[in-house]
């Protein structure tokens, strides 16, 4: 019997919210994202995904707040490209997983730097392909694979070392400053624009083991001409057949920006903000427990994260973390 179909579900529901962790660096933000699921009342738990290199400390930290977790195997290619200048995307693979976890119905994967401001129960219950149709690969049939975001492709930071056709003129968002109305419910049209590029922090899945072995096999065979890891894969391998979500879901921090998205950014449309780059909102907070930042956006998880501590303290939880 394969692995997929032997695994049982650590919940009890059969839809449910996972988030990677290998690591100490990012368990603030996972308790933190953890929090806010529950601040909005999502009905759905969050499962966090560990790998051997997640050590005891943070094993003992989520079980004193009670999530569950699930082991997973580091997924990297066997012949993989240098991300020596953002050694982040090394542990990107593994935000494949959830294709494979065929014991759930429904998953959605939340980058662990995210956090939730109101309830999106709905991304449980959104149209997808049947896996059956999805296996097939045909576009002309299947066009639902899975829901993400659009990346941004704009390069605010100016990063040398990102593509040269990462512009503003090419990013999808740009489409939409014209219409900020039906940015706010409307996700653009892979097609629109030259890249059709989606951004890994949220993605919506119906899990199949046929699609998992295609997502691996397409790895295997191209992963050193895919500068972002599994958005490029995902990008490419389903080019056309992804459904393209409001920027709402995954709204990333820099969309905010002045001079990059304002113009369809509103914060209280916002259901999800992705905190991508560096620093991070818990860099930012020095040795008194005081905030040392200046990006307000990142007030709103330091406010999140002030909250959850105390009511951790209530409950006798008094980690580090």
């Amino acid at each position: 019997m394969a692995e997929s179909q032997a695994r049982k579900r650590v919940v009890d529901s059969d839809k449910v919210w996972t988030t990677l962790i290998t690591n100490l660096d990012y368990l603030s933000g996972l308790l933190t994202l953890h929090h806010s699921l529950q601040r909005v009342n999502s009905r759905y738990p969050l499962v966090a995904l560990y790998t051997d290199a997640f050590p005891e400390e943070g094993h003992a930290a989520l079980r004193a707040r009670g999530i569950a977790t699930q082991h997973i195997p580091y997924l990297l290619p066997t012949k993989g490209r240098d991300y020596s200048n953002d050694p982040r995307f090394y542990d990107c693979w593994s935000k494949l997983t959830p294709f494979s976890l065929t014991e759930y119905a429904r998953v959605v994967q939340l980058d662990s730097d995210m956090l939730v401001l109101h309830n999106m129960d709905e991304l449980m219950e959104l149209e997808l392909d049947p896996p059956a149709l999805s296996e097939t690969g045909s576009r002309e049939t299947s066009t639902r694979v899975f829901a993400a975001g659009h990346a941004c492709v704009c390069n605010p930071l100016k990063k040398p070392h990102y593509p040269k056709n990462w512009v503003a003129a090419n990013c999808a968002f740009t489409f939409q400053h014209a219409t900020p109305d039906a940015a706010q419910t409307e996700g653009i049209d892979p097609a629109v624009g030259p890249l059709g590029f989606m951004n890994g922090g949220l993605q919506v899945v119906n899990p199949s083991a046929v699609l998992y072995d295609q997502i691996v096999a397409h790895m295997e065979a191209d992963a050193t001409n895919m500068e972002f890891a599994d958005q490029s894969l995902l990008s490419d391998l389903y080019r056309g057949r992804w459904v393209p979500l409001p920027y709402i879901y995954n709204a990333l921090k820099t969309l905010r920006w002045k001079g990059v998205h304002d113009p369809i950014w509103r914060d209280d449309q916002v259901k999800n903000i992705h905190y991508i780059l560096s620093p991070k909102p818990w860099d930012e907070i020095n040795d008194k427990g005081e905030w040392t930042g200046t990006e307000e956006s990142h007030k709103w998880w330091i406010d999140a994260n002030r909250e959850r501590k105390a009511l951790e303290t209530e409950k006798g939880i008094n980690d580090r973390f």
